[in-house]
């Protein structure tokens, strides 16, 4: 059976526990009081009755045993003693002789025993001497009454005995009147006690529920709340306790929200992408940089599995499952169509007693590396070729002059200019390259100084001017308003244009032009441009046609001495310069190069 829910609560059973001791204990108190009460009232009346008849036994010897005309004065004097002297409210006295039989009685409805015998075993036992008769009885009329009776002795002689039966309503009339203001003192005392119970449970479960009310409004996030402290008692002890533990819970909380603050803004911000997952491998959390890396917009749906996010092979799929520490390589694409490659590490949690409760996969974008390092790659095995070429040609033509065409008046002289031009052509590789390491390590220190930008451009015309002749070339250059002088160092810049024009004059059939120009651009920098109507370059090679030993035509660009270095040494000393280089091409059309200075010093001499 379920009780009312105000049964069940700290008050109602303080209340109750006050109420039931008080009555269990007023109930021991009660029957220990009631009993001995009673046994005192019995025994008090008891005592007068004996009493009673003990005297009445002395008075009626002096009269009982007289024989002749003084007997009935005798009995006359018996009936006076009994009817007045020894009259008891509700008592029947009778005198009886020795025989037993009733001589006279205090009671006139029992007249009618006068000369009856009294057979009560009282009555017996009196007349036999003894002198402590007493008996308990109801009577016809359910009346409870104290029997007692003395024998009556005269010189020694038993000559009657002396019975009084005495009721006793008005002894239990009081004991019941006693037990009914003990009654209504029992119930006063529960009345009360249930008062002071319920004042004093009060005291006790009010602080417990105001403790209880502000547990539940912390544990919703309240963390202000605070007990007030009422006492050094147990109560007052729990409501600095709870204080103490709202300050720490406050604290804490506070520690931690910061330390979250701070992991998420590192989770934003971080460079890698992370995901973390649960041990099902459903997606808990992701940062901003795996969406990007994913290609991922807005939020991911709930239950997203880490396996089909990142298309992972059954291979990986079991790695993943063994719960160890491994790293793979993703492949994907951008909408554009490029590849992008992402190494994903993927990490193991553990938790103590439990077990792996999740993942944390960490991405990296390496393409840029991965690019890099095939970049080096084949920058290495183009050097190697790129050497291995004449090397092989100068062996190839020192053998032959070994073995007997140095003696050939056409034949040595032939081999022996290859020879010198393999090795010029090794030379100026050798020379390229550590150009472009002391660019690339910043030790090419630059000299700069003002230089007549008309000046320079006429000079480095001049120089290649036979060569066009030759080719059928004609160029023309054209500088600008106000261009006058730059501050550059010369000589880089002059290596600059002269691997531009020895470009175009390569790419440019005979009968063709070469313009060089020179123009302030809006922000007041000077641009300076070689345009030619050549080839052209494919627009596919655009993007790495700064590359070092990159060539839209291998074999012809060989052909041409040309070492594969020169844009990528251009590029180099215009970004030595704080300038940037582009180039415009349309294949079969021609190609412009243009590259853009400062006009004055950026930061002094040198880098």
């Amino acid at each position: 059976m379920k009780l009312p829910s105000f049964f069940r609560t700290i008050q109602a059973k303080l209340i109750i526990i006050y109420v039931l001791l008080i009555l269990i204990a007023m109930q021991l108190i009660g029957v220990y009081f009631v009993s001995a009460m009673k046994t005192s009232l019995t025994s008090n009346f008891t005592k007068e009755l004996q009493e009673r008849a003990e005297l009445l036994s002395v008075l009626a010897a002096q009269n009982l045993g007289v024989t002749g005309d003084s007997a009935e004065e005798s009995l006359e004097n018996l009936r006076v003693l009994v009817n007045n002297l020894f009259n008891i409210n509700g008592a029947e006295i009778q005198v009886l002789d020795a025989s037993g039989k009733v001589l006279t009685t205090s009671k006139p409805s029992h007249a009618d025993y006068v000369g009856t015998k009294n057979t009560q075993t009282v009555v017996n036992r009196a007349l036999q001497g003894i002198r402590d008769n007493e008996e308990y009885i109801i009577d016809e009329d359910n009346i409870r009454k104290k029997v007692v009776a003395k024998p009556v002795v005269n010189d020694g002689k038993i000559v009657g005995a002396i019975y009084i039966a005495a009721s006793m309503n008005e002894l239990y009339d009081t004991m019941e009147r006693i037990n009914n203001i003990f009654i209504s003192g029992i119930l006063l005392a529960l009345g009360l006690t249930a008062v002071l119970g319920v004042i004093l449970a009060h005291t006790i479960t009010s602080p417990i529920k105001e403790l209880t009310r502000r547990a539940t409004a912390v544990a919703e996030g309240e963390f202000h709340q605070k007990m007030p402290v009422l006492g050094n008692d147990e109560i007052g002890q729990l409501s600095k306790a709870f204080n103490y533990m709202t300050s720490r819970l406050r604290d804490a909380l506070a520690q931690n929200e910061e330390e979250k603050e701070k992991l998420a803004s590192i989770l934003t911000n971080m460079s890698d992408g992370v995901i973390a997952t649960d041990d099902t491998g459903t997606v808990i959390l992701m940062n901003r940089r795996a969406s990007e890396m994913l290609r991922i917009n807005g939020e991911l749906d709930g239950g997203t599995d880490i396996i089909s996010l990142l298309h992972l092979t059954p291979e990986e799929r079991e790695i993943l499952k063994q719960g160890t520490m491994h790293s793979t390589i993703l492949e994907n694409e951008t909408p554009e169509g490029d590849t992008f490659l992402i190494r994903v590490t993927f990490t193991p949690i553990h938790r103590r007693e439990i077990g792996i409760v999740g993942t944390i996969a960490v991405l990296q974008d390496v393409t840029e590396q991965e690019q890099l390092e095939a970049s080096r790659r084949e920058f290495v095995a183009n050097v190697s070729h790129e050497l291995r070429t004449p090397l092989t040609t100068i062996k190839s033509y020192t053998e032959a002059l070994e073995d007997g065409a140095m003696e050939d008046p056409e034949l040595g002289p032939k081999f022996a200019s290859v020879i010198q031009n393999q090795t010029e052509r090794m030379i100026r590789l050798v020379t390229d390259l550590l150009h472009l390491s002391r660019l690339d390590s910043k030790e090419a220190q630059l000299r700069k100084q003002p230089v007549s930008v008309m000046e320079m451009l006429e000079e480095v015309t001049d120089r290649f001017s036979f060569q066009m002749q030759e080719k059928g070339i004609k160029p023309t250059f054209f500088v600008g308003n106000g261009v006058g002088s730059a501050w550059v160092d010369r000589d880089q810049i002059d290596q600059v244009l002269d691997n531009l024009i020895s470009n175009a004059m390569k790419y440019t059939p005979e009968g063709g032009t070469i313009a060089i120009e020179a123009r302030l651009n809006d922000d007041g920098a000077l641009a300076i441009s070689v345009q030619d109507d050549g080839i052209g370059i494919p627009k596919k090679d655009l993007d790495r046609i700064f590359e070092r030993f990159y060539r839209v035509d291998k074999a012809r660009s060989r052909n041409m001495g040309g070492t594969g270095l020169g844009l990528s040494i251009a590029r180099e000393i215009v970004k030595a310069h704080g300038g940037t280089i582009s180039l415009q091409s349309d294949f079969g059309k021609g190609t412009k190069v243009t590259f853009m200075l400062p006009r004055h010093e950026q930061g002094g001499d040198g880098q």
